[in-house]
């Protein structure tokens, strides 16, 4: 997960800010962190010195208890490592419940299924306007898989909407049981573990993870035959790699989208991310990838540091999304920038219904509002992408801009 990342001036490399932090650093960090380390090392030498980044990224992020998500690190919003478009303003979230309403208005005992809810903030603004708009759903489930997480929403919910309580429901995996409704997801896809790789003209790497003395390591071997297919398609869309190309791949989309999609009968799955269509994703100047991690505001591309403390993600290949819900049975009906698709659902009115005749508070809502739809902002590296399966009409939030066929 990842949003908008105070830039750091200082000059400093983001090893070198890390390093300074470390004094900063509780007794019970380091020790967290120290327990993560252990364990990557751990499984490193039981698969007899060398594990894919992928298996080091799912460790990192999820092992019980250890994980980066898993574990009790405030993540989230100010004093945690990344803000979120819904930590960053109420707008966002008003402005996808316009979208959910949309489809619950044509549904009959329809529900919201929210993938990775975060903070819960995002759950509490949909919720919250949906009621004043008079189409509540009639659950609000959440797929969690953070315990901390989820006792964070529990509390978010509690203070912001104690009334709307008893409709949400905490779920540990994806339903089996049919549904009718929206699914969302914002920021989820991005910290999904993805395999990384290394292009030269006569043959492909795959780059995993070794120890060096006491440090984690990039180490290279050759790429699986898969893999290798893979890459030669990825370069052949992208007009071709430099020597030395790196970038990653996310294999697992296909069947997690399937696995958290199943249940929804009749609706739509809105995903929002930070991403692009695979030709630009692929470029052959983004020669390094678009793997970044989140520490206490600050961004840096080395996955070793702190394990356990730090976010790890990668940009989404929405091409790949896009086939990806294919797979699934849906038919895609929307792909447009944040800022578009915050534009075409009348973010303006939005910011008159939160500010009522409070001018101050207007003003703020339009800074807000900044910040989520400026191109330097989050309003074009964040994608809306919409599909719909057993239900069939026009989008609101896709009536200003369609970029359908750049996937």
């Amino acid at each position: 997960m990842v949003a908008v990342m105070p830039q750091n001036n200082t000059g400093l490399s983001a090893q070198r800010v890390l390093v300074r932090l470390e004094t900063a650093l509780s007794e019970e960090a380091l020790a967290h962190t120290a327990r993560v380390h252990e364990q990557l090392a751990s499984e490193i030498r039981d698969a007899g010195g060398w594990i894919s980044f992928e298996h080091y990224m799912e460790t990192a992020l999820y092992a019980p208890g250890l994980g980066y998500y898993s574990a009790g690190a405030r993540k989230l919003g100010p004093g945690g490592d990344f803000t979120t478009a819904p930590e960053s303003s109420r707008l966002f979230g008003a402005c996808v419940a316009q979208q959910c309403a949309e489809v619950l208005d044509s549904l009959t005992d329809a529900s919201i299924l929210e993938i990775g809810a975060g903070s819960g903030a995002l759950a509490a603004d949909v919720l919250s306007r949906l009621d004043s708009l008079g189409r509540l759903p009639a659950r609000y489930l959440i797929l969690e898989v953070s315990a901390d997480l989820r006792e964070r929403q529990r509390r978010a919910l509690k203070e912001r909407i104690p009334h709307l309580q008893r409709r949400v429901d905490w779920l540990d995996a994806p339903p089996t049981e049919a549904f009718d409704g929206v699914i969302l997801a914002n920021e989820v896809l991005d910290a999904l573990p993805v395999r990384r790789f290394r292009w030269h003209p006569t043959h492909c790497e795959e780059l995993g993870v070794a120890i060096a003395g006491h440090r984690l390591v990039w180490a290279p071997r050759t790429a699986s035959a898969e893999l290798t297919q893979v890459c030669r398609v990825l370069e052949a869309t992208a007009g071709g790699w430099q020597d030395g190309y790196v970038s990653e791949y996310c294999q697992r989309l296909p069947a997690w989208t399937l696995a958290v999609t199943q249940a929804l009968r009749s609706g739509m799955a809105l995903w929002i991310d930070y991403g692009l269509p695979r030709r630009q994703y692929y470029f052959q100047q983004r020669r390094d990838g678009t793997l970044i991690c989140h520490f206490r505001q600050r961004a840096n591309e080395d996955p070793f540091i702190y394990p356990g403390l730090q976010d790890i993600s990668a940009w989404v290949d929405f091409t790949l999304l896009a086939e990806s819900c294919v797979l699934a049975g849906f038919a895609l009906a929307g792909f447009a920038t944040q800022a578009h698709f915050l534009a075409a659902l009348n973010v303006d009115r939005e910011m008159q219904h939160l500010a009522g005749t409070d001018q101050t508070r207007f003003l703020r809502l339009a800074e807000e509002a900044r910040r989520l739809m400026l191109p330097g902002e989050m309003g074009e590296r964040f994608k809306a992408m919409a599909w719909l399966r057993g239900w069939d009409a026009p989008l609101r939030g896709f009536a200003l801009q369609d970029l359908r066929h750049s996937l």
